[in-house]
């Protein structure tokens, strides 16, 4: 039986719980906030909250649920009430790092409290969230599997530091440059304790350090994609009127926006728009002095970004540094071509000239290069289109947690 821990249930986290959960192996899913889906009490709340909620909601009984709400609780409330000093970067109460590390110690207390009683034999937890855990499991005999879901942190130290000095402005949008030392400490630690790796990308996996790659077994779980029903919910955009490109996240240079902008006053045609979707990390007029000639659209539920993808016809992301943008394959099953650099972690996503091109970093004009192709071949587009949806469904949520599954398997003998 495993122990899996994770402030929130992303998509590829409830992948793998829905995976051990059928073949029997969840002992226990220890997160910050969380419920059943099939509680009782969630099907009587009134629609609008109900459909809030559902974004904490699990498909799994409410025993195997354990929850440590309290700062997630502030969290979100301070957010709401733009309460910074509450939030402050490794410092505020309910900062996301005091979550993540408050979970990781409750975890690890939970782990030794119950690990007998319901034979835990593993414990499965992500980066940032596993240092006391794994050390818990290492004393009591449990295995230890990581989920490393972006490079290792060395890599990103390098990337970003070098991104602040070719974009100072941009500094305040790259986060992970004002990490302390004793966060990056127990990154380290987290890897050293670990027995098996998980990697959503080979970037991710040659990110790691030579040691910890000939040590340990380190298996490459790419993501999966929407399900055609999810996608099929909105009409594709006709091809007409003004190429729309579309860049999806936060609005950082780590995501390489910067370039973007850079590229776009490279770009050739008049008949070409920019959809800039994400959370914003400096105020929108900020954005706007950068360059103004873009159309911003907030952060929306996860069925309301597949409809926006589908009124655009490419999608460009040049990351400096990611471990694998789930949003490229969103993008292709909704038919858009990508732009892409490895170091979003989709490279095998591409067949060149047929699902998208594979760009470098910090290359404005090559970016430029391939907007202008595409406003001028706007006929192979649709052809382009089919191309990254075929590509997209071949990756799937199942096949996902399935190879995660053999891999724990091996490691635990179960």
């Amino acid at each position: 039986m495993i122990l899996l821990a994770h402030p929130f249930g992303n998509a590829n986290v409830r992948a793998v719980l829905s995976a051990l959960d059928q073949a029997g192996l969840l002992a226990k899913f220890v997160t910050a906030l969380g419920w059943s889906n099939a509680s009782p009490l969630v099907h009587e709340l009134p629609p609008k909250l109900r459909s809030q909620m559902a974004r904490r909601g699990y498909e799994l009984p409410h025993y195997k649920i354990k929850i440590f709400p309290a700062r997630e609780i502030v969290r979100l409330m301070a957010q709401k009430m733009r309460q910074q000093w509450l939030v402050e970067h490794e410092r505020g109460w309910a900062s996301i790092d005091r979550v993540w590390r408050e979970l990781d110690k409750f975890a690890a207390d939970s782990l030794r409290e119950s690990h007998q009683r319901q034979s835990i034999r593993a414990v499965y937890a992500y980066e940032d969230c596993a240092e006391r855990l794994f050390e818990t499991a290492q004393d009591i005999g449990v295995r230890r599997i990581y989920d490393l879901p972006i490079a290792y942190w060395q890599s990103v130290q390098r990337l970003l530091q070098e991104e602040a000095q070719r974009y100072p402005e941009w500094e305040p949008t790259l986060g992970g440059t004002r990490d302390s030392e004793e966060k990056l400490a127990r990154k380290t630690r987290e890897l050293d304790l670990a027995e098996l790796v998980i990697c959503p990308s080979a970037f991710v996996l040659d990110s790691l350090p030579e040691s910890a790659r000939a040590s340990k077994p380190c298996v490459v779980a790419p993501f999966g994609s929407p399900s055609l029903e999810q996608v099929e919910l909105a009409e594709r955009k006709p091809n007409k009127g003004p190429m729309r490109i579309l860049f999806a996240g936060a609005l950082t240079q780590r995501k390489g926006l910067a370039d973007l902008f850079a590229a776009m006053k490279l770009v050739a045609s008049k008949e070409i728009e920019l959809v800039v979707m994400g959370s914003l990390l400096r105020p929108l007029t900020w954005y706007r002095e950068q360059f103004p000639r873009f159309i911003y659209e907030p952060p929306r539920p996860h069925r309301d970004v597949l409809r926006l993808m589908r009124t655009c016809d490419v999608l460009v992301l040049p990351s400096i540094v990611e471990g694998r943008a789930l949003v490229q394959q969103e993008a292709m099953a909704c038919g858009l071509p990508l732009i892409v650099t490895k170091n979003a972690g989709g490279d095998d996503l591409i067949a060149e000239g047929e699902t998208g091109f594979l760009i470098p970093i910090r290359a404005p004009e090559a970016i430029a290069e391939k907007i202008n192709w595409c406003a001028t071949n706007r006929a192979s587009i649709s052809g382009m289109a089919i191309a990254a949806q075929r590509r997209a469904s071949e990756l799937t949520w199942h096949g996902y947690g399935e190879k995660i599954l053999a891999a724990i398997r091996f490691l635990t003998g179960e």
